[in-house]
């Protein structure tokens, strides 16, 4: 078994790594978050991803561009304690940062065979499916588990601390 830090490359490494799979016949799937604090959402997306590809790349905002999307209050986690949980979990081949606000440069240089995102996406606003769907990818929205997100997880927290 791999180390998760050696799951973890940059979008370089990944380019180069993506290239090499697809010459040897292997299907990619791609998917992309925040992963500020894991939830059983998450690794059910990763472990569904697997049922369609041999290979899972996972993309991570940076703290910077989490900062951008949800508010000065976030990250909880830092990057680099998400990349090593999200590397963790045995349904993810490699975790790449990227530090833009969406990760379409990154789903460019991977081109990956699935892009998979959760069905509280519409399918017209997923980042990166028109080029997928160009050379003959596939989208696949998964369904969500119920009443659970990070937000949903962080406004309990406070609730049932707010008490003490």
């Amino acid at each position: 078994m791999r180390l998760p830090e050696l799951k973890i490359i940059d979008e370089k490494k990944a380019s180069e790594i993506s290239d090499k799979l697809k010459k040897e016949g292997k299907k990619i799937a791609f998917t992309n978050g925040c992963y500020d604090i894991i939830h059983v959402g998450h690794i059910k997306t990763f472990f569904e991803a697997k049922n369609y590809a041999d290979v899972l790349f996972v993309g991570i905002n940076s703290d910077e561009s989490i900062k951008k999307l949800k508010g000065e209050k976030r990250p909880v986690i830092p990057l680099g304690y998400r990349m090593i949980i999200v590397a963790s979990c045995e349904a993810v081949d490699f975790v790449v940062p990227f530090n833009e606000d969406t990760p379409e440069t990154l789903i460019r240089l991977i081109r990956p065979d699935i892009l998979l995102k959760g069905k509280d996406w519409d399918e017209n606003n997923i980042i990166g499916a028109d080029f997928v769907r160009s050379y003959g990818g596939k989208v696949i929205r998964v369904d969500l588990v119920e009443n659970v997100s990070t937000t949903q997880i962080i406004r309990k927290i406070l609730e049932l601390y707010r008490e003490e």
